[in-house]
């Protein structure tokens, strides 16, 4: 046994020795000695510290930290003292070592860098709001971006290995991921990241269809790579007469991003033409980088013929990411639509490394400001005080991880970079509070226009102010930066805070009579009635909607204190005295469908399935606790289940089916296809009455001009009834798409 545990040991410090054999072959040959000693160092600390501790997966815990350093070297392009960090990033979290062993070893930059992301760590032990562990992880970017960069290679190789996680946990790492993490990728240019991310977080949201996307992939690759060949073969020959070094790559598009177009355009597999796209990467100066790329593109329209709309300059305007290349789309041979990307070196860099290659071309100044206004922006909006984590969690991801943007412009030419959707009140909020707070109308273009009006690319905008002007409510639905979004609600709060004066003056009276304590009191009444803070109590007492009697009968006096009135609860699972059986006996002894919660019987709950995605026996589903209705079953690909697992997560439960049952649920369908005449009605009707035997409880259907889209609402006992209608109205001749929708 001894001899078999010795053996076992050594083949682990092998296995340990060799990914850090791996990790220091990504390291770049001419690094500085103490550089190459600390990591060593840090290496060493790291094994020692974490060398009782194991991952899920049973293997040894360091190859974690490992694999971090790893992906900042290789796949981010972070240097040295990131690697450090990466090894040691959780050293302090998880073991005896502590932050002054750091700072002693390593030093205060290290130390502190090491301290933010345990911070980090740290934030997902407790038992606090979802949303403010982002605020927490978020607030780091305006520390050191490279602390925000050393979490994402952390998550990407914990989603890489989640395998060994239970589903429920997956799932929220996903969602996790999926809301705040990939958006936030991108943001900082870490294209192949972000495209990871999201493969990653499709395949355990929705494991079916990527299987089989990555199947279809796999099968037609040969294909795929003579196509690519024969496509790129004339345009190797005019490329090689400009004289500058080049490479040609093609890659197929991610499949999540197929799966989005199979999706949006209702269409097959078979049927995407652009599956992949050929990616031009030029060597060139910085000062010959414009000038060549636009002489590659001129040589790839006069081979093949141009689609004029899908031309995307990035040159010229480089995205707010820093990503910077030539997007356009070809017909090439066998009348398929390709897309063709021309960049150069540096700029190919930067859309795969982001951020961390930004400073490696700091010199370059519009490179430099690309990211230096987008942290003020996050600097201004972490400096808020009135904004609440959930608030600042929606905002963050108004303001600053769109992926579209408009260029405008100021009456003296100025031009301001706003997110697609913008509207002219987020034009005056952009350019400063005051002028937003005062905007009375917006000229666009000469042009008296709405306050909500979305602006274009190009437009020319000035504000009209009125010093009486004051935002309200309704300004909220006119914009959608989280800057506009923001000010405006914390000038709402002043407002109600002015106006809730008059409400708290009226408590205080009352509570001054009661003889009972101040804050306690009011903490209570905050939290019995669940406002989100003081001031929307007195506001409430203020406007008469909440009245002073009415609120003192849920309560009692005792000594100094108030004391809420006990709620008289039937017992679960009991007769009520008229005879008829209570809830919980009805899920119980009826045919609805039997559920398990946190792997026990759910009968003792008080349940009921979500509207908003309406989940079928079979579906894959969780539990979600809300505030006044008990437990809410949705779909894990409900449009609102990231929102909950994100930003409460705390609520979600483990849920699955038990037992089917007889029941009936509504599934309802949309249907497309060709419009061949009268006889679609027909049709439709007859292969779901007669050949399906199911119940038709609404149908809706339009055509116009050869092109018929329909609506139905099927009665069904369960998922796999819905799958199996859903292939057998595909099968027919004249439907083009089947999809399911709420």
């Amino acid at each position: 046994m001894a001899e078999l545990l010795e053996i076992q040991q050594d083949e682990e410090k092998k296995l340990i020795q060799g990914a850090y054999r791996k990790l220091l072959r990504t390291m770049p040959a001419d690094m500085e000695k103490l550089d190459r000693k600390n990591i060593r160092m840090a290496y060493e600390l790291a094994v020692e510290a974490h060398s009782k501790q194991r991952r899920k997966s049973g293997e040894p815990y360091i190859l974690h930290p490992i694999a971090v350093a790893k992906i900042c070297a290789e796949e981010i392009g972070l240097g040295p003292t990131a690697i450090i960090c990466a090894l040691l990033h959780d050293v302090v979290e998880d073991t005896d070592v502590t932050l002054t062993d750091i700072r002693e070893k390593f030093g205060d930059r290290i130390a502190k860098m090491v301290d933010g992301l345990t911070k980090l760590d740290a934030a997902y032990t407790t038992d606090s709001h979802q949303a403010e562990n982002f605020r927490k992880v978020l607030s780091t970017l305006v520390e050191d971006v490279r602390i925000v960069l050393i979490k994402m290679a952390d998550r990407l190789h914990n989603m890489r290995t989640l395998g060994s996680m239970p589903r429920e946990k997956q799932l929220k790492i996903a969602a996790e991921t999926s809301f705040i993490y990939a958006p936030l990728a991108h943001r900082l240019g870490l294209y192949a990241v972000k495209t990871e991310f999201l493969d990653l977080c499709m395949k355990i949201t929705d494991p079916e269809t990527y299987r089989d996307i990555a199947q279809k992939l796999k099968q037609t690759k040969r294909g795929r790579t003579d196509y690519i060949n024969e496509f790129t073969a004339p345009l190797i020959a005019r490329l090689e007469l400009l004289e500058t070094p080049f490479r040609i790559i093609g890659r197929p598009k991610s499949i999540f991003s197929i799966w989005n177009k199979i999706k949006g355009k209702q269409v097959k597999f078979e049927e995407i033409y652009d599956l992949f796209a050929i990616r031009i990467i030029l060597d060139a100066p910085p000062e010959k980088e414009k000038m060549v790329c636009w002489q590659a593109y001129s040589i790839v329209t006069d081979v093949y013929r141009p689609i004029p709309e899908r031309l995307k300059d990035w040159i010229t305007w480089p995205k707010l990411n820093g990503y910077e290349s030539l997007h356009t789309t070809v017909m090439g041979n066998e009348g398929r639509f390709v897309e063709v990307q021309i960049r150069t070196e540096r700029m190919d860099e930067i859309a795969e490394r982001g951020y961390a290659a930004h400073w490696k071309y700091k010199e370059i100044k519009q490179q430099q400001d690309t990211y230096e206004r987008w942290l003020d922006s996050v600097r201004e909006m972490l400096e808020d005080p009135n904004l609440d984590a959930v608030e600042f969690l929606g905002d963050f991801k108004a303001n600053t991880l769109f992926s579209d943007e408009i260029y405008v412009y100021t009456p003296k030419g100025d031009m301001k970079v706003l997110p697609a959707g913008a509207t002219a009140l987020d034009f005056a909020f952009s350019i400063h509070s005051d002028l937003g707070y005062h905007c009375s109308s917006v000229r666009v273009n000469n042009r008296i226009v709405p306050m909500g009006h979305k602006l274009e690319n190009g437009d020319r905008l000035e504000v009209i102010t009125n010093k009486n002007q004051r935002p309200s409510e309704d300004w909220l639905k006119m914009v959608v930066t989280g800057k506009a979004r923001s000010k405006i609600r914390s000038a709402m709060k002043e407002e109600r805070r002015r106006q809730g004066e008059i409400g708290r003056e009226a408590l205080t009276r009352k509570l001054k009579n009661l003889k009972v304590e101040y804050e306690p009191s009011v903490e209570l009444l905050v939290r019995h009635f669940e406002f989100a803070s003081h001031i929307d109590l007195y506001f409430e007492i203020a406007m008469g909607r909440l009245t002073i009697p009415n609120i003192f009968k849920h309560f009692r006096v005792e000594g100094t204190k108030l004391v809420e009135l006990e709620k008289i609860v039937p017992e679960p699972n009991k007769e009520q005295e008229d005879g008829k059986p209570s809830r919980a006996s009805k899920n119980r002894y009826n045919n609805k469908p039997r559920l398990m919660v946190n792997g026990e019987l759910a009968d003792e709950y008080d349940y009921s399935f979500a509207t908003c995605c309406n989940p079928l026996p079979g579906d894959a589903i969780f539990a979600y606790v809300t505030q006044t209705a008990g437990l809410k079953i949705h779909r894990i690909n409900c449009p609102n289940a990231t929102n909950m697992m994100v930003n409460y997560g705390y609520r979600v439960m483990k849920a699955e089916w038990v037992a089917i049952g007889s029941s009936h649920f509504v599934a309802n369908l949309r249907i497309t296809g060709i419009d061949n005449g009268p006889g679609v009605i027909e049709v439709l009707t007859k292969k779901i009455s007669s050949d399906l035997k199911l119940n038709i409880r609404a149908f809706s259907i339009k055509g116009d001009q050869g092109y018929f889209e329909g609506e139905v609402s099927l009665l069904v006992s369960n998922a796999d009834q819905l799958n199996l209608a859903i292939q057998a109205l595909k099968s027919l001749e004249n439907v083009s798409s089947v999809q399911r929708f709420e």
